[in-house]
C-alpha cells in the first residue's frame, strides 16, 4: 500500500514538474511572439509613413498636372486667335498685292502698306512659332507628369507590398502564437483585444480596458487575470495598471 502511495506521489511530482516546464515554455514563446508583433508594428508604421509621403507627392503631381492642363488650354486659345489674325493678315496681303500690281510703280502707299503688313506677319509668325514651341514643351511636361503619376500609383502594388507580405508570412511561419494573433485579430477574442490595446498604448488602466472591450465586464476582468496568472501580461493590483512583461 505504501509503495502505491509513493508511486502516486512520484507521479504527482512529475506532473507538477511537467506543468511548470510547460508554463515556462509558454511564457517564453509568448514573450518572443510579443516582441515579433512589436517589430511588425514598427515596420507597418514605417511603411505607412512611406505611403503617406508618396501620396503627398502624388497629390502635388496631380495639382501640377491640372495647372499644366489649364495653361495648355489657354495657349491653345491664344494660338487659335493668332492663327485667325494671321489668316486675316494673309488676306490683306493678297489684296494689297493685287492693288500693287494694278497701280504699278506710281503708287507708293500700297507698297508701304504691304511692307507693314509683311512686317506684322513676320512678327506674328515668330510669335506663333514661339507659342507652338511652348505648347510642345507643355505637352512633353504633361506627358512626363502623367508618367510619374502612373509610376507613383503602381509603386506600392509591387515592391513595397510584396516585401510587407513576405515579412508577415515570415512571422506566421516562425511562431504559432504570432500567427494566431495575426489571423484572429479581426475576431471577437478578448485575449487578442487586450494584448492589441496594451501594444498600442504601452499600458492601460483596468477600468479603461473593461470599457474598451466588447464583452461583459466580468468576463473582461476574468480574462485579464487569467493572462496575468499565465505571465502574458502584468497586472498591478494596487494601481490596476496593466502592462506587457
Amino acid at each position: 500500500m505504501s509503495s502505491n502511495l509513493r508511486n502516486i506521489l512520484t507521479n504527482i511530482e512529475q506532473i507538477k514538474s511537467n506543468f511548470e516546464e510547460y508554463f515556462q515554455n509558454l511564457r517564453k514563446n509568448t514573450e518572443v511572439a510579443i516582441q515579433q508583433i512589436e517589430t511588425a508594428s514598427e515596420m507597418l508604421k514605417t511603411e505607412q509613413g512611406e505611403i503617406k509621403k508618396y501620396e503627398l507627392n502624388l497629390d502635388a503631381q496631380k495639382s501640377e498636372l491640372t495647372g499644366l492642363k489649364i495653361k495648355s488650354s489657354d495657349l491653345d486659345k491664344k494660338l487659335n486667335d493668332l492663327i485667325a489674325v494671321k489668316e486675316d493678315l494673309t488676306s490683306k496681303i493678297t489684296e494689297s498685292r493685287t492693288i500693287l500690281e494694278q497701280m504699278q510703280n506710281n503708287l507708293d502707299t500700297p507698297r508701304i502698306e504691304l511692307n507693314d503688313v509683311l512686317s506684322k506677319l513676320s512678327a506674328l509668325n515668330e510669335k506663333i512659332l514661339e507659342k507652338e514651341n511652348e505648347k510642345s514643351q507643355l505637352e512633353k511636361q504633361k506627358l512626363d507628369n502623367e508618367t510619374r503619376e502612373s509610376q507613383l500609383k503602381t509603386l506600392y502594388t509591387e515592391d513595397k507590398m510584396e516585401e510587407l507580405n513576405r515579412n508577415m508570412a515570415y512571422l506566421k511561419r516562425n511562431n504559432f502564437f504570432t500567427s494566431f494573433l495575426i489571423e484572429n485579430s479581426e475576431e471577437e477574442i478578448p485575449e487578442v483585444d487586450i494584448i492589441a490595446t496594451i501594444l498600442t498604448q504601452g499600458s492601460c488602466n483596468l477600468d479603461e480596458l473593461k470599457k474598451l472591450m466588447d464583452v461583459p465586464p466580468i468576463i473582461a476582468v476574468r480574462t485579464i487575470k487569467q493572462l496575468a496568472v499565465k505571465g502574458i501580461i502584468n497586472l498591478d493590483e494596487n494601481t490596476n495598471i496593466i502592462t506587457l512583461p
